[in-house]
């Protein structure tokens, strides 16, 4: 069997691994802070298979100049930032159709529809099966007016095969006491899950990688590299070429592939989340805040909210304003929990400016495979994607149609 390089040790990157490894492989991964030391940790936590429906609506547009100047928004900017960002904007609010949220949805329900039977297949016969619990997802709406402006969308995600309820929010309070009227109504999305840990989920899965003779490199590759044999990485000083290379280096990608020739217009989502360490209460079902834009989802001795998005490159340090913003709505959300401390977090999630995730073969290379983009949905269609690249390098094809997810729209 060939051996695999596989730059990025997150959910897409280690999916990748553990597949090609039971295939046959010899596999090497090779990320520059271990497993789960992004995105991959900072999540919230939900195999969120109805998470069919961009941000790039088209409410957005009229809606982003009023959001940014609303300190109580989900969306932030760092406005040094804003002129690197202007032709990615440009190329980002053109997709604020309807046709496209269509193009989007209908591209994605393969992909993400069957996550918690990919998480468990992925995780079978490891540690890491004890992380994944299948529940339902629910959406709260504070308001009827909120939740008919949504009705299009969840219309579309019926059409689609998506399964859910439509529940008075007083009734969900008998559900899920934690929320006994705080919502007019709540969309209660089956056939979904969560992830307990999702960081010790994907260094469990790791671990079992390398237990069962895979390699783990903790190192920095600065470029690709164009060779005889094919596409190579500089790492080192000196330039690697495996037969087989894969790239899943989740926001860091962009950079990564255009030393390749590909320009994605991409940039990266500063993700926050806040933990509730050691809660008194904790909710039963992961919710979706929908006039806050973010999560609540129960985890491991810890409530984590999150979702705020910021623009504001990779290098920027941390902005307390959004923090701020989430401790203020968890409590007026929370009333009654205690908790021990408030843990903060900031990451960085890919974010091409179709929102459709990369997975294929890097354009002009026979050896090189890209799986990256997944915006707010990696951990979701992580597993997914890892087995679709395995079986890609494997020679045989997907069983989803991959035509919207091919990295050549943007050669």
């Amino acid at each position: 069997m060939p051996e695999v390089h596989i730059l990025g040790a997150g959910m897409v990157g280690i999916s990748t691994a553990v597949w090609l490894q039971r295939a046959g492989f010899s596999v090497t991964v090779i990320d520059r802070i271990g497993p789960a030391g992004g995105a991959s940790y900072g999540n919230a936590g939900v195999l969120a298979a109805g998470s069919i429906i961009p941000i790039t609506t088209p409410a957005l547009p009229k809606n982003a100049i009023g959001m940014l100047l609303n300190k109580t928004s989900p969306l932030f900017i760092r406005w040094p930032y804003l002129p690197k960002m202007i032709p990615f904007l440009a190329n980002y609010l053109s997709h604020c159709t309807e046709k496209h949220v269509e193009h989007y949805a209908r591209s994605m329900v393969p992909l993400l529809s069957d996550t918690l039977l990919q998480h468990r297949e992925l995780a079978s016969g490891t540690d890491a099966e004890s992380f994944i619990c299948g529940h339902p997802y629910a959406f709260g709406y504070h308001t009827i007016e909120a939740f008919n402006g949504d009705l299009k969308w969840w219309d579309l995600r019926a059409q689609l095969g998506i399964r859910f309820d439509v529940i008075d929010g007083k009734d969900y309070g008998v559900i899920d006491p934690l929320f006994p009227d705080q919502f007019e109504k709540v969309v209660l999305c089956h056939d979904h899950g969560r992830i307990a840990d999702p960081g010790l989920y994907i260094k469990t899965l790791a671990n079992h990688f390398v237990q069962q003779g895979g390699k783990l490199e903790i190192k920095q590759v600065s470029r690709l590299v164009k060779t005889n044999d094919g596409m190579g990485y500089a790492i080192d000083g000196r330039v690697i070429t495996p037969e087989c290379l894969v790239v899943s280096t989740g926001a860091w990608s962009r950079d990564l592939v255009s030393t390749a020739g590909l320009k994605v217009p991409f940039e990266t989502e500063r993700g926050y989340h806040i933990e509730l360490v050691s809660p008194s209460k904790e909710p039963v079902n992961s919710m979706m805040v929908a006039s806050g834009k973010f999560v609540i989802t129960p985890l491991t001795g810890r409530i984590r909210a999150a979702g705020i998005v910021e623009f504001g490159g990779l290098e920027l340090p941390e902005n307390a304003e959004p923090i701020e913003l989430l401790k203020s709505q968890v409590r007026a959300l929370l009333p009654d929990v205690t908790f021990e401390r408030i843990d903060p977090w900031l990451g960085h999630r890919p974010a091409p400016a179709d929102s459709l995730p990369l997975i294929g073969q890097l354009p002009n290379t026979n050896n090189c495979w890209l799986g990256f983009g997944h915006q707010h949905v990696g951990l979701t269609g992580g597993a997914k994607t890892g087995r679709i690249i395995s079986e890609l390098i494997q020679g045989r094809p997907a069983d989803i149609d991959m035509t919207p997810f091919n990295p050549a729209r943007f050669h």
